[in-house]
């Protein structure tokens, strides 16, 4: 079954989660999950990429936002999210964006965008 809905998933710094929140807002998503989250990414947790041999592995604390949008909308929604976090910086975070064969209102029994 498709339902025509993706969910994007949003991982970036902590200090960018008002800036988020406010876009997403204003775009008009219905729901979102905030999520507050630690990790790294290939730079292991350093703010400027430096090759270190037996460098440990540093977990950064970091916010994850869920949100489930229709996938026509996906492209525009990534675009917004991608300049609203961009600093050019290492750590500006990451999208991930996945397709949904259904999403469900437990309490109504709703489905697909009706669920939303």
């Amino acid at each position: 079954m498709s339902t025509g809905l993706s969910k994007i998933d949003v991982i970036c710094d902590m200090s960018k989660f008002a800036a988020l929140k406010r876009l997403l807002s204003h775009l008009k998503v219905g729901g979102m999950t905030f999520t507050q989250v630690l990790g790294c990414g290939v730079e292991k947790g350093t703010k400027e990429y430096e090759v270190e041999e037996n460098y440990e592995m540093e977990l950064l604390p970091k916010i994850q936002v869920s949100v489930v949008v229709e996938t026509e909308k996906v492209a525009d929604t990534v675009e917004d999210i991608k300049k609203t976090l961009y600093t050019g910086h290492i750590g500006d975070g990451k999208i991930f964006v996945y397709s949904l064969d259904n999403v469900i209102r437990i309490r109504t029994g709703d489905e697909g965008i009706d669920a939303l």
